[in-house]
């Protein structure tokens, strides 16, 4: 059976890394390509410092852990060489999102701010709420001290799945920053004689790597198109 090959642009960060350690041990995928700033890539076949066209010419995903100021360049360059695009990049601006949405057009694209299936599962399970759409809500989030955006990504796609649930406007999302906090979300749910809280907490980093990963085996099957993981969680 012909291994999946396996190309992370920002392979030399905590994410980039997480994913060449389970790539490696994976009988199914090869952790083939490294991209990173200084050009160092442990773990992979091969390392560079750009995305260049004939080091993918066998590359069957690229799954991007950037930044929001080079976002763009990896899609653009994942459309001119019809690559599959996972990516996991937050603080990405409107701007970004119009470049993913022209992307659909000719390669499989997915874009998630958290790649944990628990927190896709959080998402979908945030459509119950309807029944008790005029309750008080409130979504609060903290991370390690290191987080740059804040509210983080997860903290807003929340936000936005919870307002469109519930048909209207509400507070925005409390954001705390400290320690080495992996990531917790909460959804706290009031009524005037009960509460309720969803949460989700992530005990390592690794969970977001698995995540990517089964993303992107899913993804280089599929046509066309701008995905999210509930799309995964389908099958």
């Amino acid at each position: 059976m012909k291994k999946m090959r396996v190309a992370v642009f920002g392979a030399s960060g905590r994410m980039g890394q997480e994913i060449a350690h389970l790539v490696s041990e994976s009988s199914t995928m090869v952790p083939a390509l490294g991209i990173s700033k200084d050009g160092k890539a442990p773990h992979f076949l091969k390392a560079g410092k750009k995305l260049d066209a004939k080091d993918f010419k066998e590359i069957d995903v690229l799954i991007d852990f950037s930044s929001a100021e080079i976002f763009q360049s990896a899609v653009a360059f994942a459309i001119e060489n019809k690559i599959p695009l996972i990516s996991g990049t937050t603080g990405i601006s409107e701007k970004d999102f119009k470049v993913l949405k022209k992307a659909q057009e000719s390669i499989p694209v997915l874009w998630a701010p958290n790649m944990s299936l628990g927190v896709a599962t959080l998402v979908k399970a945030l459509e119950a709420l309807t029944a008790i759409s005029n309750y008080d809500f409130q979504i609060e989030e903290t991370h390690h001290r290191h987080k740059k955006d804040k509210p983080s990504g997860t903290a807003l796609l929340l936000q936005q799945k919870l307002e469109s649930v519930v048909g209207r406007k509400l507070p925005d999302p409390l954001a705390l920053r400290g320690g080495g906090v992996f990531g917790v979300h909460q959804v706290q749910i009031m009524g005037e004689s009960e509460t309720l809280t969803f949460e989700h907490r992530a005990l390592n980093r690794r969970l977001f790597a698995e995540g990517a990963l089964i993303a992107a085996q899913w993804l280089v099957k599929q046509k066309k198109g701008l995905y999210t993981l509930q799309d995964v969680l389908k099958g």
